[in-house]
């Protein structure tokens, strides 16, 4: 059966998964931002430097994103890109901010529905008790939206998925229509809109008004792990996405906006301006279904906020920063309590201040910033901290674009709080302090969380909108298994490695260097090998024969403490891996001993492949070595997780398959379990993601035990694993449990010692 992937395979594929909320932002940017120049009567002098102004912000943070999108490849993007630079208080700072984000991103999205239902049925904007008909209407729809997030995101995604093409196609006929009825015309600047008398006011505060376009433009460095392709690939894609909706938005501002500035009347209060715009523009009855697909599209984005508010709570449960009912998934599989928490929030909003969109907006483009803000900040720290290592007049010209994105940012953050400081941006400087404080408290009250409790919450809290996982299979993080170090002392059994060369040369490595450490050497050919010949003529040959079959070596010889010499020989020649056979004898001394092998798993710089005589007859007797199925050993550290590099290049080059396995500490704990599951799942999506094969396996309770029976059972091939991890369950990767793996697997065993 061939390889299915559910994973976005091009740019436009995800401009549709992650466009909604950006791409529905000139449906109502227009409004207040023409309401405050109109009517000011300094439209002609400041409109054209207001949008282009906000042209060249979305141009220089969207090149910022491009270097974030290369980056952070796990979806966590800006955020994740802030914790690495900023530290660990950066994810309780965002996961604060996200909340209201989020929140207000519900609010502003089902404030512009209405609004647009309210241009078709001017009844809605009526009043019953004081308060408006479309108040009772976005309180229902909202109801009805967190009912069918807490469904499950399959019916989320039949309800809302459709939209954001609709609204694509909604945008590109609104340019065409402009430039058929009303010619090519950009705005133009007028150079007195820099002046003092309309900067500050109306200039400016415009350009902050129309900002609100960038909000959603992180969710495209969210999307990055869910492409298909390699690193650069996913980058690539997930940046093109970013440029399909911020391109078409960006020519709405510039080429629909100066129409909807000659067409509408901000001052009328029953017909929004973009409305007002399609209804001249476009011919029945097109502009009732711009009126659809805007009211579809701005539920679909009410949606997604509502499930990132879901993943958020259950990322923050599993990091124990909110009580666990907060997290608990219902008979869906999801967490509806933040949901209707949500919802609550928003009907009291709707109740107390009404239902404009232009009462939030600047609200919501305050928090906006602020983690954008955080974002080029962070973003210009790592460019310099790489400018001290490897300078390049393009990387300088890389750190000032950022560095410029990031003071654009961070002015539109200081403008917006200024200006609307009183009217409700204040509230920032309550809220996030207290969420922060709650955050706190709560993980001093629950205490620290099991480490693989923590990792996992982590990947959830900060992937938003995707399941993601660390992309350990990317090229960039694979290591190289060029250069084979094959310690030798002349006896039959330490010639088991050799079996190795072949094949690994042939497929993943480039060459061999063999090594005959004699402890007490004063001249070559002290020790006589099992034909005879001293060392030197013994390696000699060897290398003759291994050259007959294709692979490359040279061979040195040395003298001192056996392991203490293969460890130096390794890091001074900058070998990639030592492959060893235990037990090996010469007639003369004792060589490669389990105690050797031992000590190298201490001592060596570098992974070990050691195979035990015999260790490869199954193998052998099918044809030459192939590590057909790989069974590599994790526990949720991150100790344990240095294997992972590894796993693709061999998997790759053999057609492996993979086993992911873990095994539990012996305690029946549901939850326990399920991080278990959902983290070796995670970990299998990585793989499976790049077109390998890989299964999770939970089994067993004492760990080197369950790793030798389940291989011999499973006919494993190898075994890989790291030499000191350390997981929540207990103490699971041991050097005494990879040591006791060596002595009793039939197989080989790859190691990758921790230090």
């Amino acid at each position: 059966m061939a390889h299915v992937s559910h994973k976005l395979s091009n740019a436009f594929e995800g401009a549709l998964a992650g466009g909604g909320d950006p791409a529905t932002s000139p449906l109502y940017v227009f409004g207040p931002f023409l309401k405050l120049i109109v009517v000011a009567g300094v439209a002609q002098i400041t409109f054209g430097a207001s949008v282009w102004l906000v042209v060249l912000t979305v141009a220089m943070v969207s090149g910022m994103y491009r270097l974030v999108m290369s980056w952070i490849v796990d979806g966590s993007g800006g955020s994740g890109l802030s914790e690495e630079e900023f530290g660990g208080w950066a994810v309780k700072i965002n996961a604060g901010i996200t909340f209201v984000e989020y929140t207000l991103t519900f609010l502003v999205s089902m404030a512009a529905l209405v609004t647009f239902l309210a241009d078709r049925f001017p009844v809605l904007n009526e009043a019953i008790a004081g308060i408006q008909y479309r108040t009772f209407v976005a309180i229902l729809l909202s109801l009805i939206t967190g009912w069918l997030v807490n469904r499950g995101p399959k019916v989320a995604a039949r309800a809302f998925g459709p939209a954001t093409a609709g609204i694509l196609i909604l945008l590109w006929v609104m340019i065409f229509a402009t430039i058929w009825q009303l010619g090519f015309r950009l705005p133009s600047i007028d150079w007195r809109a820099f002046t003092s008398e309309y900067l500050l006011e109306y200039t400016l505060g415009g350009y902050v008004r129309i900002l609100a376009v960038m909000t959603g433009i992180e969710v495209f460095a969210n999307l990055v792990a869910a492409y298909e392709g390699k690193r650069e690939e996913k980058s690539r894609k997930a940046f093109g996405s970013l440029l399909i909706i911020m391109g078409t938005t960006s020519l709405t501002m510039l080429i629909v906006g100066p129409a909807i500035l000659q067409l509408s009347d901000p001052t009328d209060p029953t017909v929004s301006v973009f409305t007002q715009t399609m209804d001249q523009l476009l011919p029945a009855p097109l502009p009732w279904l711009g009126t659809l697909v805007g009211v579809a599209v701005l539920l679909s984005a009410s949606a997604a906020a509502a499930q990132g508010v879901q993943n958020l709570a259950l990322g923050l449960k599993y990091r124990r920063y909110v009580p666990e009912f907060l997290g608990r998934k219902n008979r869906f599989e999801v967490a509806a309590a933040p949901v209707w928490i949500q919802v609550f929030l928003i009907v009291v909003c709707f109740l107390a201040f009404g239902t404009h969109e232009e009462t939030y907006l600047a609200i919501y483009a305050a928090g906006v910033f602020v983690l954008l803000s955080m974002t080029g900040w962070a973003a210009a720290k790592r460019l310099i901290r790489e400018m001290r290592t490897h300078f390049s007049p393009a990387m300088l010209a890389v750190l000032l674009g950022t560095i410029s994105a990031a003071v654009l940012t961070t002015g539109a953050t200081i403008i917006i709080f200024g200006e609307r400081f009183t009217e409700g941006a204040w509230t920032y400087l309550l809220f996030i302090p207290v969420l922060y404080i709650l955050f706190s408290f709560f993980r001093r009250r629950l205490g620290d969380p099991p480490q693989m409790e923590e990792r996992w919450g982590r990947l959830v809290v900060e992937r938003k909108y995707l399941p993601v996982m660390q992309p350990f299979t990317q090229a960039e993080n694979q290591p190289s298994l060029q250069n084979l170090l094959i310690p030798l002392d002349g006896s039959y059994l330490a010639e088991e490695a050799l079996q190795l060369a072949q094949p690994l040369t042939a497929k993943v490595a480039g060459q061999v260097r063999l090594l005959s450490v004699d402890p007490d050497r004063r001249r070559a050919g002290t020790v006589l090998a099992h034909n005879g010949h001293d060392l030197e003529t013994y390696l000699s040959a060897t290398v003759q024969q291994l050259g007959r079959v294709g692979v490359r070596a040279e061979f040195d010889i040395a003298s001192g403490n056996v392991a203490e010499t293969i460890s130096t020989h390794a890091a001074n020649q900058n070998m990639d891996l030592i492959v060893i056979s235990t037990h090996g004898r010469s007639g003369v001394q004792r060589f490669l001993l389990g105690s050797v092998a031992g000590a190298l798993m201490q001592q060596s710089p570098v992974p070990l492949l050691i195979t035990r005589p015999g260790g490869m007859k199954a193998t052998a007797a099918q044809g030459p070595v192939a590590f057909r199925r790989l069974m590599v050993t994790l526990d949720g550290s991150e100790a344990a997780e240095n294997i992972l590099p590894y796993i693709t290049p061999l998997a790759s080059a053999f057609d492996s398959e993979i086993i992911l396995l873990s095994v539990p500490d012996g305690v029946d704990n549901e939850d326990k379990n399920q991080y278990i599951k959902n983290y070796l799942e995670g970990m299998a999506a990585s793989f499976t993601g790049e077109g390998l094969r890989a299964q999770p396996v939970i089994t067993g309770f004492e760990p080197a035990q369950t790793i030798v029976e389940y291989g011999i059972t499973h006919k494993v091939d190898l075994i890989m694993m790291a030499t000191h991890g350390r997981g929540g369950m207990e103490r699971f990767m041991l050097g005494s449990v990879a040591d006791r793996v060596v002595r009793q697997a039939t197989c080989p065993v790859f190691l990758v010692p921790v230090r």
